[in-house]
C-alpha cells in the first residue's frame, strides 16, 4: 500500500451473479462450421449471431421485409471497385429479382461499367501510366462517354439513364455485364453523381462540363426523389464501396427530403465500405 497517496478500497466492492447479468454474447450465437457440400442456407445459419453476424441477419430481414411492400425502396449506392472487381453480375441478378429499386454510382463506376461493356476489360495500371503521361487518356472511353451524354441531353435524360440506353441499344459486345444497361432494361433508375476532376474523361479536351453537370444534376433530382420515397414509405439503403461521394450525395438528398416533410421513421441503413469514415456514420 502507498504511504503517500490515497487508494480506493476494493474490499467494499459488491459482486453479483453472472446469471443475473445481461450478456451480449452467448454460446448459441457462436459460429457453427459447416462441412463442404452443404447449402448456402446451412452456411448462412452457421454464422455467429453477435456483432456483424447479427447485423447481417437484420439487414437480410430488412431487405426481405421491404421486397414486396408497395412503395418501399431498396437503394444500393456503390463505388467503382464493385464493378472493377467483378461484382456486376451479382448486382444484375439482384436487379432481375427486384432486390434493388434504385441504384446510385459515382463517376468512376460509370467509366468501369462502360469499358467492361464495350471492351471486356477495365482498370489500367495507374502507377505505370502516370510515369509516361498516358494515364486516363484512352480515346475510345472518352468518345463513347461523350456520345452517350450528348444523346442523353437530346432525349432529356439523366446521365445514368443515358449511359444505360447507349450501352444497351448500341453494339457493346458485353452489354449483358453492364449494370447501367441492365438497369435501363429492367426500368430500375440508375443515377451517376459526378464530381468534376475525379474521373479520367474530365481531362480530355472534348469534355463538356456544362453538359455533364446538367445531366448529373438531373440524376441528383431523380435520386433525391427515391430518397424522399424512402423517408415516407420506408425501406433500406446500402453504401457499398464509396468512401466519400455517395455518402455525401445521400446526406444532401436526405436533407432535401427532410425539408419537404419526409420523416424517415422506418428505414434501415448499411455501410459496407472498406474503411469506416466519419460521413457514412451520419
Amino acid at each position: 500500500m502507498s504511504d503517500k497517496y490515497e487508494e480506493i478500497d476494493l474490499g467494499r466492492i459488491n459482486t453479483f451473479s453472472v446469471s443475473g447479468r445481461k450478456s451480449k454474447v452467448k454460446v448459441d450465437d457462436f459460429g457453427k462450421p459447416v462441412k463442404g457440400g452443404k447449402s448456402f442456407r446451412k452456411w448462412y445459419d452457421s454464422l455467429p449471431g453477435q456483432l456483424a453476424g447479427g447485423r447481417l441477419r437484420k439487414l437480410v430481414y430488412a431487405i426481405r421485409r421491404n421486397l414486396s411492400a408497395a412503395g418501399r425502396e431498396i437503394i444500393w449506392m456503390t463505388g467503382a471497385h464493385v464493378v472493377k472487381c467483378g461484382l456486376s453480375p451479382y448486382l444484375i441478378e439482384l436487379i432481375k429479382k427486384k432486390y434493388i429499386t434504385s441504384l446510385a454510382f459515382n463517376g468512376a463506376t460509370l467509366i468501369h461499367d462502360l469499358e467492361i461493356a464495350w471492351f471486356g476489360e477495365t482498370s489500367e495500371d495507374v502507377a505505370s501510366n502516370l510515369q509516361d503521361g498516358t494515364f486516363g487518356f484512352a480515346e475510345e472511353t472518352a468518345s463513347l462517354a461523350f456520345r452517350a451524354a450528348e444523346e442523353g441531353k437530346e432525349s432529356g435524360m439523366g446521365l445514368g439513364e443515358a449511359m444505360g440506353r447507349f450501352i444497351l441499344k448500341g453494339d457493346a459486345p458485353h452489354k449483358d455485364k453492364s449494370v447501367l444497361a441492365q438497369a435501363y432494361r429492367f426500368d430500375v433508375p440508375a443515377t451517376v453523381h459526378v464530381a468534376v476532376g475525379t474521373d479520367i474523361i474530365h481531362q480530355h479536351p472534348g469534355f463538356d462540363g456544362a453538359l455533364w453537370g446538367e445531366l448529373t444534376h438531373c440524376d441528383f433530382r431523380i435520386f433525391a426523389k427515391r430518397v424522399d420515397n424512402l423517408g415516407r414509405s420506408g425501406g433500406v439503403v446500402l453504401n457499398i464501396g464509396s468512401a466519400v461521394i455517395m455518402p455525401e450525395v445521400f446526406l444532401k438528398a436526405l436533407s432535401v427530403a427532410r425539408n419537404l416533410g419526409a420523416e424517415f421513421s422506418d428505414i434501415t441503413t448499411c455501410n459496407l465500405d472498406m474503411i469506416n469514415h466519419y460521413r457514412p456514420s451520419q
